[in-house]
């Protein structure tokens, strides 16, 4: 390797050092500087986001006990149905009784 060729690349290995020296301070920089100027900005979004999740919880809560209470409302409902079927099988068969027992009555 001559002088000149040896002068070339230790130009280019200084200017590769110099290009990632150069973007190593501006991620750096980048990095810092989100950390130290949006600091505010972070702390305030942690906050909102901390509030939303204790407002989700409640909301999950109120749909946990609204789901219990429609549940409720739904078996007594059902067991109200039950009965009203039961009473009304009652009554057809009752009426139907009366009907064949009118009918005997009538013929005689």
């Amino acid at each position: 390797m001559n002088r000149t060729e040896f002068i070339i690349v230790t130009a280019i290995i200084l200017f590769v050092a110099f290009a990632l020296g150069w973007f190593a301070h501006w991620l750096i920089h980048r990095f810092t500087r989100v950390a130290g100027a949006d600091m505010g900005e972070i702390d305030r979004l942690a906050q909102s986001l901390h509030e939303a999740e204790e407002t989700r919880d409640q909301a999950i809560i109120y749909l946990q006990q609204r789901e219990a209470e429609m549940a409720n409302q739904l078996h007594q409902t059902e067991a109200e149905l039950r009965a009203a079927m039961d009473g009304l099988r009652e009554a057809r068969q009752e009426a139907e009784e009366l009907r064949a027992y009118i009918e005997r009555v009538s013929q005689h």
